[in-house]
């Protein structure tokens, strides 16, 4: 009986181990994919062999209003920078963009001087709040936030930020991820000491532009079922899994418990509010809150992949979605966006020449009606974010909208 026991056990090691060494042999080689070789996932390229009809619009078919671009981090108060960025939206059609890194006081005045020297019909700008001030990093309670009257504060400081001509509120993902209490703990977007701020944003007509959380793989474990381990692993610092950081639903209930105490102020969720994923939950909250609108920068690759559902969803909230590309972008980095809204091609990467920076897939167009690239393109935006129109009404790119 033992003896029949241990054969099929003898022959299963004697077998295994030609493999073992196999593969510790292997281990020593480059992970490149060549000659069969074991292939690292951030090498992993491939290249379809579909041969499909291919559209690939050089320019938005309408004039487009960018509401998410960050012009004083990205194009560092380089004037040189800012011509060469100008050209490029002249030559991509894009009339206005709105720069979200005014800040406020001196330092809104003197990115007021960056863009409006000599493009102030090109931009508006939005104010920032600085929750931390001159507080310590490892001290939160002498963080600006923790201070007394903060938001009676900065809500006299955005009225003085609208005299000087800012046109809304950008609100960085630090508040409810970053951002603490005086015994360390997160503070949560929906805490009573921030509502003289929303308030005072629906008293001035300064819209506000959140941007809550990030992509829901980002507080899912990284391990081999999450779809971003690729991104992630290049960006460790971007993962908001473990810890005491809070869970994607969380970090949004308490956005929408804001917009829903304050329906007199207009929200505009960054990045389609951070729920591309899903549309339906998505267009819930848009029929919930009617002062809810949002816009579609850096998700692309998000709504390309489910053409079907996301043409539906843009048909249905064409008036409560905006233009976006978390710029300023290139101009490979720029032509996704029109193909994907524009046409019907499919199976087509998201980023020209940078296979993936978000996700192993490629995107599909949307081939959205002419009304609905309007509205999505520049008519929302007219609409909703004071300056806008006013510039649009001057432009040589469109006529003033109706």
């Amino acid at each position: 009986m033992l003896a029949a026991l241990l054969f099929p056990l003898c022959s299963f090691l004697c077998a295994s181990a030609p493999l073992r060494e196999t593969n510790f042999a292997r281990a020593e080689e480059p992970l490149d994919g060549a000659e069969g070789r074991p292939l690292a996932l951030d090498r992993f390229q491939p290249r379809s062999m579909l041969v499909l009809p291919e559209h690939r619009p050089r320019q938005a078919k309408f004039p487009c209003v960018d509401v998410h671009v960050h012009c004083r981090f990205k194009l560092r108060q380089s004037p040189e920078a800012l011509d060469e960025f100008v050209r490029l939206m002249d030559h991509q059609n894009i009339a206005v963009c709105v720069s979200l890194d005014g800040g406020l006081g001196e330092q809104l005045e003197e990115h007021k001087r960056f863009l409006w020297t000599k493009y102030k019909d090109r931009f508006v700008i939005f104010a920032n709040i600085d929750w931390q001030g001159d507080g310590r990093d490892d001290d939160p309670a002498s963080w600006n936030l923790n201070r007394p009257d903060f938001g009676r504060r900065m809500a006299e400081a955005l009225a003085d930020a609208k005299r000087r001509g800012a046109a809304g509120l950008k609100v960085f993902k630090g508040l409810g991820l970053e951002y603490r209490n005086p015994d360390g703990a997160l503070v949560t977007i929906d805490d009573p000491r921030w509502d003289p701020i929303w308030r005072a944003c629906g008293e001035l007509g300064l819209p506000v532009l959140i941007h809550a959380g990030d992509p829901r793989a980002f507080f899912e474990p990284v391990d081999r079922f999450n779809e971003r381990w690729e991104e992630l692993r290049r960006h460790p610092e971007w993962s908001f899994a473990g810890g005491d950081y809070p869970a994607h639903a969380e970090v949004l209930a308490s956005f929408l418990r804001v917009v829903a105490r304050h329906p007199q102020t207009t929200f505009i969720g960054a990045h389609m509010a951070n729920s591309p994923e899903n549309l339906a939950e998505l267009g819930r909250w848009l029929d919930a809150h009617p002062n809810l609108h949002v816009e579609l920068s850096a998700r692309i690759a998000e709504l390309g992949r489910q053409p079907f559902t996301a043409r539906e969803f843009f048909l249905k909230y064409a008036d409560r979605i905006m233009f976006g590309t978390d710029g300023p972008r290139d101009f490979g980095r720029l032509i996704p966006h029109w193909r994907m809204l524009e046409t019907r091609d499919e199976y087509f990467p998201y980023a020209e020449g940078q296979y993936p920076p978000q996700g192993f897939w490629n995107i599909y167009g949307l081939d959205l009606p002419d009304d609905v690239l309007r509205q999505v393109y520049y008519e929302n935006a007219a609409k909703l974010i004071p300056g806008v129109a006013e510039r649009l009404a001057t432009s040589k790119h469109v006529a003033a909208p109706p």
